[in-house]
C-alpha cells in the first residue's frame, strides 16, 4: 500500500529562558527545548513528526486536530491562526513574596 503524505504548515514560537530555547506551537499544544536555536528547531520538527505519526497510527488524527481547534475542509487540515499577540500590564504584590522595592518612591 502506498503511503499518502499531507503537508501541513504549523506555526510555532521560539522563546528564550536563560540559556535554553523553547519552541512551542499553540496549534498542536506541543513544546520542546534545547541549548541552541538550531537544535530547538530540529527538535521541534522531530517532536511534531512523532506526534503526528502517533495520532495517525492510533486513528486519532481528525479527533485530535479538531480538539485542538483545527478545521477540516475536504481533504485539507487548517490550523487555528494566532491573530494577535498582546501585552497587558499587571501588578505583582511584591510584599507577598517578601521582596523589597529597590526604590521606595516608585
Amino acid at each position: 500500500m502506498k503511503k499518502m503524505v499531507k503537508k501541513l504548515d504549523i506555526q510555532f514560537d521560539i522563546l528564550r529562558e536563560g540559556k535554553v530555547y523553547i519552541a512551542y506551537s499553540p496549534a498542536l499544544d506541543l513544546a520542546t527545548h534545547a541549548k541552541t536555536l538550531t537544535k530547538v528547531k530540529e527538535r521541534f520538527v522531530e517532536a511534531t513528526d512523532l506526534f503526528l505519526e502517533s495520532i495517525v497510527e492510533n486513528g486519532k488524527l481528525e479527533e485530535t486536530l479538531t480538539n485542538l481547534g483545527w478545521v477540516i475542509r475536504g481533504d485539507s487540515y487548517v490550523p487555528p491562526t494566532i491573530i494577535s499577540r498582546e501585552v497587558s500590564p499587571f501588578s505583582i504584590p511584591v510584599v507577598a513574596y517578601g521582596w523589597q522595592c529597590p526604590n521606595p518612591h516608585y
